[in-house]
């Protein structure tokens, strides 16, 4: 019988790999050209809800639920600038967020790396941040962790951000488990940040805070 190699799946279904498995997965990494995986340039941690319930570049962001060993890929996410923006029709523009309370309020964060001092490294995520700003999101979840699947099941879900303060007081408890795990401070956050600019948000974007009780916009 060939050894299991244990394993964290983060309560992911399926079995540990086995010693093959990992060989095979040694001699891939070596071997093979990840360039795609090479690109991503920036690990940054904030908070969705779901949709249905209350310069030219696009930014590909993939959505893990930890950023342990483990991790999950629950989703991705697309940025667009406000230009690309203004091009979509009027109905897909509704399904696009918005990050300027993201930046501004503090919930997008960064999380600084244990070797960088902080002064370095708040100064670089400002200056991320001065980017995010701006940009509008595109965001479906695969794998809805939070309700125990196991695997990926059903359709994607479309999910958005929080635009305000009211939004996001209802889950202070989680931001505050999030600034503890990583070292950082929502009021710190907004303090460091207040002189990235705000740009005018455009009137389709955050549609699911607009929708009324009935669902309807």
């Amino acid at each position: 019988m060939e050894e299991q190699v244990p394993n964290i799946t983060n309560g992911a279904a399926g079995d540990p790999r086995s010693t093959t498995s990992t060989v095979l997965e040694t001699g891939a990494a070596a071997t093979q050209d990840f360039s795609p995986i090479k690109s991503i340039c920036a690990h940054l941690n904030a908070f969705h809800v779901y949709a249905s319930d209350p310069s030219r570049y696009v930014r590909q962001c993939l959505i893990y639920d930890t950023p342990e060993k483990g991790a999950r890929l629950i989703g991705v996410e697309y940025m667009v600038t406000p230009r690309i923006f203004a091009t979509l029709p009027a109905e897909e523009r509704r399904m696009w967020h918005s990050h300027v309370f993201e930046v501004k309020s503090g919930m997008l964060i960064m999380p600084q790396p244990k070797l960088v001092p902080q002064a370095m490294w708040e100064k670089a995520e400002t200056k991320e941040m001065e980017q995010v700003v701006g940009l509008y999101g595109k965001t479906y979840h695969l794998w809805q962790v939070d309700r125990g699947d196991v695997v990926p099941m059903g359709a994607p879900e479309l999910m958005m951000s929080f635009t305000g303060e009211e939004q996001l007081m209802e889950k202070a408890h989680l931001v505050r488990e999030r600034d503890e795990k990583f070292g950082t401070g929502l009021e710190r956050k907004r303090e460091i940040r207040k002189g990235i600019a705000e740009p005018e948000i455009e009137t389709d974007a955050d549609q699911v805070w607009k929708k009324g009780r009935d669902g309807n916009y």
